[in-house]
C-alpha cells in the first residue's frame, strides 16, 4: 500500500525522532552515522553507530553530522535521513513513497541553514516540507495552548543548543538561542577530568558521569562514581573516583550561561505577557532538562514556577508531528 503519509522529524544534535499521528513516536535513534571512508558507504546508523564511537579502525569513522542543531555535513546528513525514512516506513508498515514532512529547526538558524535542512530532507525522499521553529514545536508537544494570545515560556535544552522562547498566538514573541547544551556539559566534564587527574575519558563516559552524578547548582547529598580512562602520563588505563560536587563545579559556567539566556528572554517580554508568566510558569523540555535538580535550581533563580514537560525528550518530535493541524495558525515555512 502506497500512501502520502504525514510525519514529523525532530532533527536533533543528539537524537533523531520521527513522529506519526497514527502511531506516535516510531523512531528514536542517536544522530550518529558510521561511514567507511574508502567507499563512502554508511556502515551503521543510530544506536548501533553510537556503540562504535571511539572504538573503530582508521578507515571506519563515526560521525555526528549535526552540530548545534544545524547541518555540519550535508552528504552524511542526507544519507542518515534516507536511513531514517527507511526505518520509519518499516515501523509504520507502509511504503512511504513521498511523505509530507514537518521538520523542526533552531529559531536562530539562518536562511542558508534552513535551505540546507530542506534540501537534505527533499533528497531523502520527502514530497512537501514544512519547517517549524523548535521552541514552538516543544510548546505544542508539551500541551501548551500556543495558538492562544497567552504567554507560553519554553526552555528547550538540547544536545547542541539551548533555546528559550516566549510564544503567544502561534509565534515567537521573544527568543534567545545559545550554542550550549548537553554536549557542552559533557565537554566540560572531559576537560575537568583531564586537567585535574591527567586522565583522558571519552564522550560516552562523560555523558554517563553527567547522568549519574551531574547536578544543577543546588545543595545535594554528595555522590561518588568510579571512572576509567587513559592516564596521559603513563599511557596506561587508570581508574579515578569523581564526586558530584566537583562535577557540579565543572559544569557551573555552562549552566550560568543557560540561566543568563532565560533571564534575557524574560527581560524582553512585553509587559502584558509578564503576568501570564507568573501564573503559568516555565516549561522545561529537551534532554538537558533531565539534569538532576535542574527544575528546583531554575525556580529558585527566576522566582516563577518551573516544571518539566511530561516527556521532555519527545516533546519536540510530538509537537513537530502535531503541528500539521496548527499549520495555518503558526508561522512556519512551507516549501
Amino acid at each position: 500500500m502506497l500512501s502520502n503519509f504525514d510525519i514529523g522529524i525532530d532533527l536533533g544534535t543528539a537524537n533523531i525522532l520521527v513522529y506519526s499521528k497514527s502511531k506516535g513516536i516510531v523512531l528514536n535513534e542517536p544522530s550518529v552515522v558510521v561511514i567507511d571512508t574508502e567507499t563512502k558507504n554508511v556502515v551503521a546508523f543510530g544506536i548501533e553507530a553510537k556503540e562504535m564511537i571511539g572504538k573503530t579502525p582508521e578507515k571506519i569513522v563515526a560521525i555526528r553530522p549535526l552540530k548545534d542543531g544545524v547541518i555540519a555535513d550535508f552528504d552524511v546528513t542526507t544519507e542518515m535521513l534516507k536511513n531514517v525514512m527507511r526505518k520509519a516506513s518499516k515501523k509504520l508498515g507502509l511504503a512511504l513513497r513521498k511523505p509530507n514532512v514537518v521538520v523542526c529547526i533552531p529559531s536562530g538558524s539562518t536562511s542558508v541553514e534552513r535551505r540546507a535542512i530542506q534540501d537534505a530532507v527533499r533528497n531523502a525522499g520527502a514530497k512537501k516540507i514544512s519547517l517549524i521553529e523548535e521552541p514552538v514545536a516543544a510548546a505544542i508537544g508539551a500541551g501548551m495552548p500556543v495558538d492562544e494570545p497567552v504567554a507560553n515560556v519554553v526552555v528547550d535544552i538540547g544536545g547542541g543548543n539551548t533555546e528559550v522562547a516566549i510564544i503567544s498566538f502561534g509565534g515567537v514573541v521573544a527568543c534567545h538561542s545559545i550554542k550550549i547544551g548537553g554536549d557542552r556539559l559533557d565537554d566540560d566534564i572531559i576537560q575537568h577530568v583531564r586537567k585535574v587527574y591527567n586522565v583522558l575519558i571519552g564522550e560516552r563516559t562523560a555523558e554517563n558521569i553527567k547522568m549519574e552524578i551531574g547536578y544543577a547548582l543546588i545543595d545535594h547529598e554528595e555522590k561518588f562514581m568510579d571512572v576509567r580512562g587513559r592516564d596521559l602520563v603513563t599511557g596506561l588505563p587508570k581508574t579515578v573516583q569523581l564526586s558530584s560536587y566537583e562535577i557540579r563545579n565543572a559544569i557551573r559556567e555552562s549552566l550560568l550561561h543557560i540561566m543568563e539566556a532565560i533571564r534575557a528572554t524574560l527581560e524582553d517580554c512585553p509587559a502584558e505577557l509578564s503576568g501570564d508568566i507568573v501564573d503559568r510558569g516555565v516549561i522545561l523540555t529537551g534532554g538537558g532538562s533531565l539534569l538532576n535538580g535542574m527544575e528546583a535550581w531554575l525556580s529558585e533563580e527566576i522566582f516563577v514556577p518551573v516544571q518539566l514537560a511530561s516527556s521532555p525528550l519527545e516533546s519536540v518530535a510530538v509537537g513537530t508531528g502535531q503541528a500539521l493541524q496548527f499549520i495555518n495558525k503558526i508561522h512556519v515555512g512551507v516549501k
